[in-house]
């Protein structure tokens, strides 16, 4: 079972103490995302005239939005991964028929050949009696 973390990180300029079990690096990186969308929209005029509640209501909107995004990106490589597998799937059965079906035609072939080299020797044996007996 994985140990629980805690680590200080910074966030707007305060210092918070997370904990999870998830390692002091991923809550890092948490702490800098969310430091990184502050600063986007700190930089944004309409953004700055609103109040604070509003600030922090637009800045969780907008992660929310970046968590929706990033689940649907997810969903459609996880049904894309599906497909490809059954794709897959499909073309090694397709092989695997092609296979035998080559290997039934090889041995098609060997009998033919073999049939054609006795016929050889036939013709050859009724030529050599038919000049013999001619």
């Amino acid at each position: 079972m994985s140990v629980k973390t805690d680590t200080e990180v910074i966030i707007g300029g305060k210092v918070f103490t997370l904990s999870g079990y998830e390692s002091e690096e991923y809550l890092q990186k948490v702490a800098s995302y969310i430091n990184n969308k502050t600063a986007e929209y700190a930089k944004v005029e309409s953004f700055k005239r609103q109040p604070l509640d509003t600030q922090s209501v637009l800045l969780q909107l907008n992660i929310a939005d970046d968590y929706f995004k990033a689940k649907r990106q997810i969903n459609l490589l996880e049904e894309e991964i599906a497909n490809k597998e059954k794709e897959l799937y499909n073309l090694k059965h397709e092989l695997i028929a092609s296979q035998i079906k080559l290997e039934n035609t090889e041995k098609t072939v060997k009998s033919l050949q073999k049939e054609a080299n006795e016929n050889a020797k036939k013709i050859v044996r009724l030529e050599t009696e038919l000049k013999n007996n001619g």
